[in-house]
């Protein structure tokens, strides 16, 4: 009799915890960015958010928590319940936190609800520097070393990892200053504390085209229609094109040991959400590719992403922790 009576206790138990996660969600849930407002990461997850709470049917409040290159945020959703309510809109930043001794966290900790797009990086300065073109940036920085200053993200943040991809292939000493996110860092650019930042497009182009800045070059192998007068680095930095195509990437992650049921009821969500017209709209207006990527797919693209970036870290001596240490392979 005891026996049956745990039996059907345990199948109950069972029972409920299917038809919660059936149910899912059944409350407001808590989108944490990590970047600040009006970055690119900010602007990505702001324009799929309301595509996402149509296809969810619940509200997702947007928290911007910034600060050590994404890894508060990282670790603020890591602390919470793994049960899909508190999730990251999270950038490319993770991957490279213990390289750079940031953190010990990666994207390893989640699983990748949907990687949503990657951007194009793009170099601007304001729009009465006296750098024309990328040439002469860079003769600026051969001729006079650590005189140049970077606007910057912090240690594995976008413009040190293209500063590592740019060092890897020509003089590059450079002195960088740190900012909470893309759009303070360009907004003290355009007060003149720094001299030139590596952005996304997303979070410059539309500065550029309303001639508060200029962009030297797209760290892309060709141009791009965002921008479409901005060159190719490569035409610049030849050696470059070793490391492309590169760019910051976007996506929606809930911490690891989050239900399956849950999972897939997120996965399939910002699935619709990716294909909203307003999302892709926004996305190809702002240089951004659309990749909608999730399961295996996206692990594995988080894997090699932080693989080729990893090593191109290790290679030009940026990385604080070899990562042949963490047991990440060379490409």
């Amino acid at each position: 009799m005891n026996k049956f009576f745990g039996s059907a206790v345990a199948a109950l138990v069972l029972a409920s915890s299917s038809v919660m996660a059936q149910g899912f969600p059944e409350r407001e849930m808590l989108g944490v960015v990590m970047w600040g407002a009006g970055g690119a990461t900010d602007t990505v997850a702001r324009a799929i958010n309301p595509a996402a709470e149509e296809a969810l049917g619940k509200s997702i409040v947007v928290l911007n928590k910034s600060g050590g290159a994404g890894a508060i945020s990282t670790a603020y959703v890591n602390t919470a319940a793994a049960d899909g309510y508190t999730f990251l809109y999270g950038a490319e930043n993770p991957q490279l936190h213990p390289i750079m001794g940031v953190s010990d966290l990666d994207y390893s900790g989640f699983t990748p609800i949907n990687i949503l797009g990657r951007g194009v990086a793009v170099i601007v300065v304001p729009a009465d520097s006296k750098y024309q073109d990328m040439s002469s940036l860079m003769a600026e920085i051969a001729a006079n070393p650590g005189d140049v200053i970077m606007g910057s993200t912090g240690p594995g943040g976008l413009p040190s990892t293209i500063g590592a991809l740019i060092a890897n292939s020509a003089p590059f000493d450079v002195t960088a200053i740190p900012f909470d996110g893309e759009g303070p860092g360009l907004t003290a650019m355009l007060g003149g504390e720094v001299d030139f930042m590596p952005a996304g497009i997303s979070a410059a182009a539309e500065q550029v085209k309303a001639g508060k800045m200029r962009a030297l070059a797209v760290v892309n192998t060709e141009p791009v229609d965002t921008l479409p007068e901005a060159p190719a680095i490569t035409d610049a930095l030849p050696a470059m094109s070793d490391f492309l195509p590169w760019g910051p990437f976007y996506g929606v992650f809930v911490k690891k040991g989050t239900p399956d049921d849950v999972v897939a009821t997120m996965t399939a969500a910002f699935d619709t959400a990716a294909q909203s017209e307003t999302f892709t709209t926004l996305m190809a207006n702002r240089g951004n590719i659309v990749m909608n990527m999730s399961g295996q797919e996206a692990v594995d693209f988080l894997a090699k992403w932080q693989q080729v970036t990893a090593w191109v870290l290790q290679d030009t001596g940026v990385a604080k922790v070899n990562p042949a240490d963490l047991g990440i392979t060379r490409p």
